[in-house]
């Protein structure tokens, strides 16, 4: 049997946005799921465009996801030489041809076409030309690009996609394109099958933007006189307002990298962008990695476009809810080791890592993130939301201030009154603390709930979280005790 064979070809010019990610995801399923080998080629011909700091990030953010190629990166720079011989080969076959018309030629007829009401595509009048004219023109130092002669054929071209079923075109329809520019250089329609060949692609996953490619591929593919690949075709990831998600219209927010900045889990983003156009036939959203390189299919990928609704103005829910609905539930339930690295890197990158929480802190530091987890969003809500368990300099929100501390003017005295207390505990554990605010708010004659959302905020700076008692815990008692015991210095220059 012939060996499945994919490649995910990204051009190196910007970040890899998350529509080429699912691209990359897609075909890295279907391969592992048939036993196939994926190919890693940069496509990277378009010298005024690429970098090498693009190539890196899209190299980083494809490790980050975890998919893996089995080959590359190649670089479709390397083989210019394949590319441009095979021009000549289909120069000296007569399946190209040599096109002298100058731009301004080009834009008369054009013109002259557009007032006969007559199509737009090229008139052909090259393609007969004698082997003196063509002579002739190249003395005279006259620039030309090589041009596909398309069959003069009645009926249609056409293959079946996977995806979309049928596609045909009629020969008559189809123009004379180019695949050489005056400057020697082959184009993409021509390298990307020469290099597919090369290669020994057997399946085609893109975009639905290449259809029109593909159709044209196929002439290239017969005139080489090579096996055609299977097409599968997606439909295209839109924006809100029906636009194609692209890195030059949409921004960072768009790209792979600025999810792996904002605190994903690099499967909870594969997870969310394999739903943006394929279902598995029910409401299952969430799917380990083995679930998915067992039940994907091409069949079942829409035939719609779908709608990542990013949400660019929001700094708190920046994406589309979904794909924070689908990280929360991996970041609430995964493995706490596998969590634990993962916070490691963002505590490290705020400069709150103590390498205790790897040795004799390791449990406290364990129980802690699975304590607080609960609530959070992203990984970097352990450095926001979460700091206080890990530094005494954390910020202290303007809602639960005013809420729970500015709006009772007697926390003041009373909570460095529960600090003193906890202070003196034989034993401080969850019973004890409890005790003591409990019992302190019964001698003020006022609610515990003053009492305990007031050392809520003063510990913590937030307005909602775990237990409180357990929070007292987590904390510790020296912290626990020296937050309380400043409590008048929130209300220096406040008043409620």
């Amino acid at each position: 049997m012939t060996e499945t064979r994919l490649r995910f070809p990204p051009s190196p010019t910007g970040y890899l946005h998350i529509g080429g990610a699912r691209t990359a995801l897609y075909n890295w399923l279907f391969a592992k799921q048939n036993g196939g080998r994926l190919i890693l080629r940069i496509e990277d011909t378009d010298s005024e465009r690429s970098s090498q700091e693009s190539i890196q990030g899209i190299l980083d953010s494809l490790e980050w996801l975890g998919i893996d190629f089995d080959e590359g990166p190649y670089f479709q720079s390397d083989f210019t030489q394949e590319h441009a011989a095979a021009a000549e080969t289909l120069l000296a076959k007569g399946f190209a041809y040599k096109c002298f018309c100058t731009k301004d030629e080009l834009d008369s007829k054009r013109e002259a076409a557009l007032a006969a009401k007559k199509p737009l595509g090229y008139d052909r009048s090259c393609r007969n030309l004698s082997a003196a004219e063509i002579a002739e023109k190249e003395t005279a130092g006259i620039p030309y690009v090589v041009r596909f002669k398309v069959p003069e054929r009645t009926g249609v071209i056409g293959y079946d996609d996977k995806i979309l079923g049928r596609i045909e075109s009629d020969y008559r329809e189809i123009d004379d394109f180019v695949i050489v520019r005056s400057n020697g250089k082959p184009l993409y329609l021509l390298c990307n099958v020469v290099d597919d060949i090369r290669d020994r692609i057997t399946h085609i996953i893109r975009g639905q933007d290449h259809m029109t490619n593909s159709i044209k591929q196929l002439l290239l593919y017969e005139a080489l006189q090579a096996p055609l690949p299977v097409f599968a075709h997606m439909p295209l990831t839109l924006d809100t307002k029906k636009a194609k998600i692209s890195k030059r219209s949409h921004g960072e927010i768009v790209s792979v990298q600025f999810y792996r900045d904002h605190g994903f889990i690099p499967w909870a983003l594969n997870n969310f962008l394999v739903l943006l156009g394929w279902s598995d036939g029910d409401d299952k959203e969430i799917f380990t990695k083995e679930e998915l390189i067992e039940r994907f299919s091409l069949e079942r990928i829409n035939k719609s476009s779908s709608i990542f609704n990013y949400r660019k103005n929001d700094p708190k829910f920046f994406t589309d809810p979904k794909a924070i609905s689908i990280n929360e539930h991996y970041l609430r339930t995964m493995e706490i080791e596998e969590l634990g690295k993962m916070v490691k890197t963002e505590l490290e990158n705020e400069g709150l890592w103590n390498d205790s929480y790897e040795n004799e802190k390791k449990k406290w530091y364990l129980n802690t993130l699975d304590l607080i987890r609960g609530r959070f969003h992203t990984l970097k809500d352990f450095t926001s939301l979460g700091r206080a368990y890990f530094d005494n300099n954390f910020v202290i929100e303007e809602k639960p201030l005013k809420k729970n501390i500015l709006k009772h003017e007697g926390l003041r005295e009373w909570l460095p009154v529960i600090a003193n207390r906890y202070e003196q505990l034989d034993h401080y554990n969850l019973t004890e603390t409890e005790r003591i605010a409990r019992e302190y708010a019964d001698e003020l004659g006022i609610k515990p709930g003053i009492i305990i959302n007031g050392m809520r905020t003063v510990v913590t700076g937030q307005l909602a979280g775990p237990s409180m008692f357990d929070i007292l815990i987590a904390v510790g008692r020296d912290r626990v005790v020296s937050r309380l015991r400043n409590t008048a210095e929130l209300y220096a220059g406040r008043s409620n």
